[in-house]
C-alpha cells in the first residue's frame, strides 16, 4: 500500500520510543522506504542499529557526522519524503519546530522540508496539559502540521491520563490515510453496510451467520483512504474500526434498516456488505426457554429488504449489493441485481476457496445493471474493495 512512498520517521527521547520500531517495521512491510533520524537521547531507550537492521539504510543521529553521500544529508533527506513521522514527539522537539528552533537533525531536517508532518505527541500528563504545550500543537495546527492525538491511561511515570503513545497500529493507520492513495473520493459521501445482524430468540440466543465484517470494513476503510467521507454500519463483529470513519453499531436487520434508511438521503455511494437476515423470529421470549419444555416451535417472519427499498429510492446516487450463494451464483446475482434496481452485484460463491466469510482474500464476479460485462475479480478484499469503489464512483459522472 505504500510502495514507491518515501517517509522520514524521526525519533525523539521519550520511553515510547521502542514503540516506534514496530511502527518502521510495519511500514518497511507495506512496501515504503523508510529512513530514520534519532535524537542522541531517543537513542539512550532504543539503538539506531534496531532501526538499521528493519529498513537496511542508515540511521541518521548527528548533525555533524561524516555524511554517507556527498549531498547535504538534512536537505536530502527533507526534499525526498512524501511524509515526516515523528514519533514519538515530545515537548522539546514541538517547542522547537512550533518557534523556529533548527538545532539537532530532526528539527533541521523538518524545517527544511515541504512534506507533509504528523506529529505524535507522548509525554507525561501534566506536561502534555500545559498550556505552552498546548499552545505550540495550536500554533503547530495553524502552520498545516498534522497530530496523531496521544492515547490515554497509565504513563510510565506511574500517573493516568492523556499523553500515551497510540499503538503502531493506529499510528501506521494514519499514515496511510495521509499518504497511501490519491484522495479521487474528495467530496464524496459512502454509507457501507457490514457484517452480520442477530435476531433474538430469547435473551440469549439469536438467529445470525457466519460474516466477520471484513468485506465491509475493507470497502469503507478504502474509502476512508480515497478521501471519501464515510458512514459505516456495523453488526457485531470483532474488527478495529477504520480510522476515519464514523460507525454506527447495531444488532438486528430492523436495526440496520432503520439505521440507514434514516441517512440515505444523504450519501453518493451507497455499498451494502452486510450479511443480513433474511427472517427473524416472529415473537422474542421474555425468558430463557428451558430445554426441559423440549424444542420450541420458533415461527420465522421476514425482515425489511434494505437493498430492494433503497433501489425504490435510489435517485442519482451508485447502489451496490452483495450476492453470496452455494450454488447458482451468477443466475442469482442477475435476479439481484434486476429485482433490486442496484446498480452493481457483487456475487462470491461460499463454496469457493479464499472467498466468503472470515478469510482476508475474496473471490467475486461483479455485475452491471448498464451492461457492461461482467468482471471477475480475486485477491485481498482490500484490493476488490478498491476496484468496487472506482466502478461505483464511474456511475456519478455518467
Amino acid at each position: 500500500m505504500l510502495k514507491g512512498k518515501n517517509i522520514v520517521v524521526c525519533v525523539t527521547g521519550g520511553i515510547a520510543a521502542f514503540k516506534a520500531v514496530s511502527v518502521v517495521s510495519s511500514l518497511v512491510k507495506l512496501g515504503a522506504a523508510v529512513d530514520v533520524i534519532i535524537t542522541r537521547h531517543a537513542a539512550e531507550f532504543v539503538t539506531p542499529l534496531s532501526f538499521r537492521s528493519i529498513t537496511k539504510t542508515p540511521v541518521v543521529t548527528d548533525m555533524f557526522e561524516e555524511p554517507k553521500v556527498t549531498e547535504i544529508e538534512h536537505i536530502a533527506l527533507a526534499e525526498k519524503a512524501d511524509l515526516f513521522l515523528i514519533c514519538p514527539a515530545t515537548a522539546n522537539i514541538i517547542g522547537k519546530i512550533a518557534n523556529g528552533i533548527a538545532d539537532d537533525m530532526v528539527s533541521t531536517t523538518v524545517m527544511a522540508t515541504r512534506a507533509p508532518v504528523l506529529i505524535c505527541p507522548a509525554m507525561n500528563t501534566n506536561m502534555y496539559e500545559n498550556p505552552i504545550v498546548q499552545g505550540n500543537i495550536e500554533r503547530l495546527k495553524s502552520y498545516g502540521y498534522k497530530f496523531v492525538e496521544p492515547d490515554s491511561g497509565r504513563l510510565a511515570c506511574g500517573t493516568e491520563g492523556k499523553g500515551r503513545l497510540p499503538e503502531p497500529y493506529g499510528i501506521v493507520r494514519r499514515v496511510l490515510m495521509e499518504i497511501a492513495c490519491e484522495k479521487d473520493l474528495n467530496g464524496l459521501k459512502v454509507l457501507v453496510t457490514a457484517g452480520p445482524t442477530r435476531e433474538a430468540i430469547d435473551p440469549v440466543r439469536y438467529i445470525s451467520n457466519g460474516s466477520t465484517g471484513k468485506m465491509g470494513y475493507a470497502v469503507a476503510e478504502a474509502a476512508a483512504l480515497r478521501g471519501a467521507e464515510v458512514t459505516l454500519v456495523s453488526g457485531p463483529v470483532s474488527i478495529e474500526p477504520p480510522l476515519g470513519v464514523e460507525v454506527i453499531d447495531i444488532i438486528s436487520a430492523e436495526d440496520m434498516y432503520r439505521a440507514v434508511m434514516e441517512r440515505e438521503s444523504e450519501f453518493d455511494i451507497i455499498v451494502m456488505a452486510a450479511a443480513v437476515g433474511d427472517f427473524r423470529p416472529e415473537s422474542r421470549a421474555e425468558n430463557k426457554i428451558k430445554k426441559a419444555a423440549g424444542p420450541p416451535e420458533i415461527k420465522l417472519t421476514q425482515n425489511p429488504d434494505i437493498l430492494a427499498e433503497l433501489g425504490r429510492r435510489k435517485n442519482r446516487r451508485a447502489l451496490v449489493g452483495f450476492c453470496m450463494e452455494t450454488r447458482d451464483l451468477l443466475e442469482s446475482a442477475a435476479e439481484k441485481l434486476e429485482k433490486k434496481n442496484a446498480d452493481i452485484i457483487a456475487a462470491n460463491n461460499l463454496n469457493t476457496p479464499g472467498a466468503g466469510f472470515g478469510t482476508d482474500t475474496n473471490v467475486v464476479t461483479l455485475l452491471f445493471r448498464d451492461g457492461r460485462d461482467r468482471m471477475e475479480l480475486s485477491g485481498s478484499k482490500a484490493e476488490i474493495a478498491d476496484v468496487i469503489l472506482t466502478e461505483a464512483a464511474k456511475l456519478l459522472s455518467k
